[in-house]
């Protein structure tokens, strides 16, 4: 599972790359076409893997510790302008939240899990394995998204 981790890793840091090649203009800016923006799409993606690993198979119970949740949880939408602080927590967290997981992981937390069944995907999920390796399409479609509105608010 090393792979899997250190491809979730390099995934974000590509993100996060195309996170500082942009002003925060930029990426709060919703392009035509959307209804979010870069910064939500990277936020979400921050918040749903700790959600998806923690809460959703049972590990915890309590979601207050996942940071920026009611920002970026599905269904939601930007409804503020993100600042360069904001920005500078989410890049940390990004990785950190990652780490964090990976040692959970090899501390065993994640030996028993509840499955279940993802929203976006109607995947039914029955272990940690599982859950990390739809983490890195979950984590690579929104990076897709993120491409896309970046080449829209280049042709605006």
């Amino acid at each position: 599972m090393d792979n899997v981790f250190n491809f979730i890793i390099d995934a974000r840091q590509a993100f996060i790359e195309l996170i500082d090649s942009l002003s925060v203009e930029q990426l709060n800016q919703i392009p035509e076409g959307f209804n979010n923006n870069i910064i939500w799409n990277f936020g979400h993606i921050v918040v749903s893997t700790q959600g998806l690993c923690y809460a959703r198979t049972g590990i915890k119970s309590d979601t207050s510790f996942i940071k920026y949740l009611s920002a970026y949880a599905k269904g939601t939408k930007p409804t503020y302008i993100v600042d360069a602080e904001e920005i500078a927590d989410l890049r940390a967290l990004a990785l950190s939240t990652i780490q964090h997981i990976h040692a959970d992981y090899d501390k065993g937390v994640f030996n028993a899990i509840t499955p279940f069944e993802t929203s976006t995907y109607k995947t039914s999920l029955n272990s940690i394995e599982e859950v990390l390796i739809t983490t890195v399409g979950h984590d690579n479609l929104h990076f897709g998204y993120a491409l896309a509105q970046r080449r829209s608010l280049n042709n605006q």
